[in-house]
Order: structure tokens, then sequence, then C-alpha cells
């Protein structure tokens, strides 16, 4: 089983840059509550991301058997959501600056809620987390094998987030100039390159699209 780590660790580094999450994060430590808020948003999301997982397995061995053997329908879906990607990456250059949403009133309930719904609102686009679903069945362990290597996964995914509890814990109120520094720096990042991933990945399926349409065989 530990050999699975090698695999999915330079996954989980894929998987972890969410500058959505960790802007939530530092919101949450700015609020009354901030260890408590901020902790909640985090369980919630990871909670969520965990039940995702289970949820989505046994039809993810589904999916990559049709990806293996492809049908014509599935690159018309993929010329559609490789259009869509491409829509969404131009939107998000055009609107990188007015994508702060404002939280109010945050209690650790609702940052919990939140957390969960953040999480869900990026699973069509968590692909380094199927790919790690992937690798864990096709390890092919057992059923209580698999759930606690997706636990380990998903508590490793949080462990860099808890750097904000702690650090709110450690250093007070302190602590909050530090940690709207950092988010700006990873908004600023996450600004670009997120629609730069999104984009690429469009281009990618259009082209596998066209290229199937045109030589009868995809890219991939």
């Amino acid at each position: 089983m530990m050999d699975m780590w090698t695999v999915l660790v330079p996954i989980l580094l894929a998987d972890i840059v969410n500058p959505v999450l960790f802007g939530f994060l530092v919101y949450a430590a700015g609020t009354k509550s901030p260890v408590v808020t901020s902790s909640a948003a985090l369980l919630g999301h990871t909670l969520a991301y965990f039940s995702v997982g289970v949820v989505l397995a046994p039809g993810i061995e589904f999916l990559f058997d049709r990806l293996a053997n492809p049908h014509q329908i599935d690159f018309v879906i993929s010329l559609i959501l490789g259009l869509l990607l491409v829509w969404t990456a131009i939107v998000s250059f055009q609107n990188k600056d007015a994508q702060k949403t404002e939280y109010t009133n945050l209690s650790p309930v609702k940052a919990f809620g939140l957390g969960a719904i953040i999480n869900f609102v990026g699973i069509p686009f968590a692909l380094p987390y199927f790919a790690a679903l992937g690798q864990i069945l096709k390890a092919d362990f057992s059923t209580i094998d698999s759930i606690l290597v997706l636990l380990g996964y998903n508590l490793l995914y949080a462990l860099p987030f808890m750097t904000i509890p702690f650090l709110v814990f450690v250093m007070g109120d302190a602590s909050r100039s530090l940690l709207k520094e950092i988010n700006t720096r990873v908004e600023s990042v996450g600004n670009y390159l997120m629609p730069v991933i999104l984009g690429l990945m469009g281009l990618a399926l259009i082209l596998d699209a066209v290229l199937f349409f045109m030589t009868q065989k995809g890219l991939f």
C-alpha cells in the first residue's frame, strides 16, 4: 500500500492548488471566532471532498473503460466541453478583478456549509482528484483499504490549509496581516494560472474531437 503513495503524492501536490478555498479560509480567519470558523470551513470542505470520492468511485471504473473505448458521441461531448472550458477561461480573465466574494455574518455553522458548497461547485474541475481515485481503484485494494487510502489522501489535502487556523491560534490578531498578504499573492497567481489551465484543457479537448472527426483517431 505504501507504493501507492509514490503515485498519489504528485497528484496531491497538483490538487492542493486551490486559491478559492485558501481565500475563503483567510476570510473565515477574520471573523469573531477565527480558529473555530476557519476550522469549520475546512472540515466542511474536507468531508464533502471525501464523500464525493466515495460516491463517485463506483462510476470511475466505468468512465475509464469508456475513455479507453470511446464512441462518436463521446467526441461530440468532448468538443462541447472544450468550448465551454475555453469560454470559461476567457470570462475568468475578463473578470479577474471582480471575482471576490463577500460572506456576511459568517458563523461556524455557515462556514461549514459554505466549505462544502465550495467543494461541490469545484468538483467538475477536480481532475487530479479523479486521477487519484482511478489510481486507488486500479490498485485493486479491498473496500476498507481503498476507503482508508482515500481518507488519508483527503487528510493530506487538508493539511496545508490547516496552517491558517494554526497561525491564528498561535499569533492571534497579528496573523491577519500575514494571511492577507499570502492570500493576495495566492489570488494573484490563481487568477492567471487557473484560466490558463482551463483554457489548455479546453483546447486539448477541442483538438481531440476535431482530429477524430477528420482522421477517426483522437489525440489521446
